[in-house]
């Protein structure tokens, strides 16, 4: 767990760890009443970074409770590594919903929509590079620095170095999609898939 604490000023505290988002009310954690139709499980691994970034640089979300069925709808992982840290209390936002079908939908909507997205792994590097300056601990980022280096390493490999290798580079893009990712997926491997020019695409 690291020592670094964010210095901002923030709207209020819960258990001496400050409180950014918005919230209705700081609540006991006892009180909440995680939601048996949630179906996310949190690994152990996912629960000890999430306390660390709460820990770092506070609470940025809240814990979202419903006040139809008094079910947290949003925050699982949050009251977890919550109660990794071994708070007393953390800051609830109360929604309103019409029907336990519309809670149900915001749920699983919270989960899932969030799994569609995709990373421009190019951005994602550049990120990094402009994060990394010792100032803040990489892990905070949520990322280690072994899943930088294997970043960075995959764009070394497929980027030219020179004038000569970017002559070349209409042909590499050519060949690229004879190339056999024999290891895993080429989609998930492929540094640019996905990306204007990729050959892969």
């Amino acid at each position: 767990m690291t020592n670094y604490k964010t210095k901002a000023k923030p709207k209020g505290t819960a258990d001496k760890i400050p409180v950014f988002c918005a919230y209705d009310k700081i609540v006991k954690i006892e009180e909440l009443k995680p939601n048996p139709a949630n179906p996310n499980k949190h690994p152990a691994t996912q629960i000890k970074k999430l306390a660390e970034n709460i820990a770092s640089l506070g609470w940025r979300n809240p814990i979202t409770v419903s006040t139809l069925s008094g079910f947290i709808v949003k925050g699982h992982g949050r009251l977890m590594a919550a109660q990794f840290l071994n708070c007393k209390e953390v800051p609830v936002d109360y929604q309103e919903y019409t029907t336990k079908e519309e809670e149900t939908a915001d749920l699983l909507a919270d989960n899932r929509i969030q799994e569609l997205s995709t990373t421009d792994k190019k951005i994602l590097l550049q990120c990094f590079e402009e994060f990394d300056n010792g100032s803040i601990p990489f892990d905070l980022s949520g990322y280690s620095n072994d899943e930088y280096g294997e970043l960075a390493s995959a764009f070394d490999e497929y980027e030219p170095k020179n004038k000569e290798d970017k002559a070349q580079s209409g042909d590499l893009e050519v060949k690229q999609k004879d190339v056999n990712f024999k290891c895993c997926d080429y989609k998930k491997c492929c540094p640019c898939f996905g990306q204007d020019g990729c050959a892969r695409t």
